[in-house]
C-alpha cells in the first residue's frame, strides 16, 4: 500500500507504473466548495497526467471519474453515454482522460450521477439537502421542481468500475445511472416527509441563500441513460433507486 495525494506528482507516477490499473476518484472537493474550481480541476488534471505517464504504451486501463452533468447541455432528450462533455470544467478532465487512449493505455471514463446513494454514503448532495432541509425547517426546491436528477447506488457503481477496469474499450464513457431521472420535487417531499417539514418552492432570488453552494446544481434537468453502458460492459444495477433508499429511512437516522 502506497499513502500518497493529488499533490505528490512524482509518487504517482511511480506507483502507476507498478500497478495492473489505475482507478482515478480522488477530487479536492475542498477546493470546490470554498470557491476554487478551477484550482480543483487542475490538480486534477495534473494527477491525472502524472498516472498516465506511469502507465503509457502498456495497454493498461486507466477509469477516470466524471459526472453526468458533464452533459447539461443536451436539450430535449435524454443524454447518453456518446454525448461529449459540454462547458462544464470537469469536461477537461473527462476529455484529458479519454485521450490516453492514444498514448497507449485503456482509457475510459465513470460519469456518475449528482447522487451516488446507499446507507454508505456519508458526504454527498443528499445528506447535504436532508441538512439544509433541517437547518431551516422546510425542503425546497426551485422552479416547479420538475427538473430531474439521474441517480445511482453506490454499489452498482462500484461494480461498473470493477467492469470499466477489466473490460471497457479504450476511450469509452460509462454511466453508472439507475434511475435516469428523478424530479426534484419528488426527492424533497421525500425529505420533507421524512423529517416532517414542509416541502415549499424556493424563491429564485433566495436560493443561494437556502441551498448554498448547491444553489446552481438542484435545478439542473439531466436526464441520462446507460443503455449504452448495459450494452458495453454487461452492467445491470440491482441496488434500490433513490426514492426506494430514501424511504428506507438510513438517511435520517442521525
Amino acid at each position: 500500500m502506497h499513502l500518497g495525494d493529488l499533490d505528490d506528482l512524482a509518487g504517482l507516477t511511480a506507483v502507476s507504473s507498478t500497478v495492473d490499473g489505475v482507478i482515478h476518484l480522488a477530487f479536492k472537493h475542498d477546493l470546490m466548495i470554498t470557491g476554487d474550481f478551477e484550482g480543483a480541476i487542475e490538480a486534477d488534471l495534473a494527477a491525472i497526467a502524472a498516472l498516465a505517464d506511469g502507465l503509457a504504451g502498456s495497454g493498461k486501463p486507466f477509469v477516470g471519474t466524471t459526472g453526468t452533468l458533464m452533459t447539461i447541455g443536451t436539450v430535449d432528450r435524454t443524454a447518453t453515454e456518446d454525448d461529449p462533455a459540454g462547458q462544464n470544467p470537469r469536461g477537461k478532465a473527462e476529455n484529458a482522460v479519454l485521450a490516453l487512449a492514444e498514448r497507449g493505455i485503456r482509457s475510459s471514463v465513470v460519469r456518475l450521477p449528482p447522487t451516488v446513494h446507499s446507507d454508505l454514503d456519508k458526504h454527498g448532495f443528499i445528506r447535504l439537502l436532508i441538512a439544509t432541509a433541517r437547518q431551516h425547517g422546510k425542503s425546497g426546491y426551485l422552479g416547479d421542481g420538475g427538473n430531474r436528477w439521474p441517480a445511482g447506488h453506490t454499489l452498482d457503481a462500484a461494480r461498473l468500475y470493477r467492469l470499466a477496469l477489466e473490460q471497457a474499450p479504450a476511450g469509452s464513457r460509462l454511466n453508472a445511472v439507475g434511475d435516469e431521472g428523478v424530479p426534484f420535487r419528488e426527492i424533497a417531499e421525500v425529505i420533507g416527509r421524512h423529517l416532517d417539514v414542509p416541502v415549499v418552492q424556493i424563491p429564485d432570488a433566495e436560493a443561494a441563500a437556502h441551498f448554498g453552494f448547491l444553489a446552481s446544481v438542484v435545478p439542473l434537468d439531466n436526464p441520462t441513460s446507460a443503455k449504452l453502458t448495459r450494452e458495453r460492459v454487461g452492467w445491470e444495477p440491482v441496488g434500490p433507486g433513490l426514492i426506494a433508499d430514501l424511504d428506507a429511512g438510513h438517511y435520517f437516522q442521525d
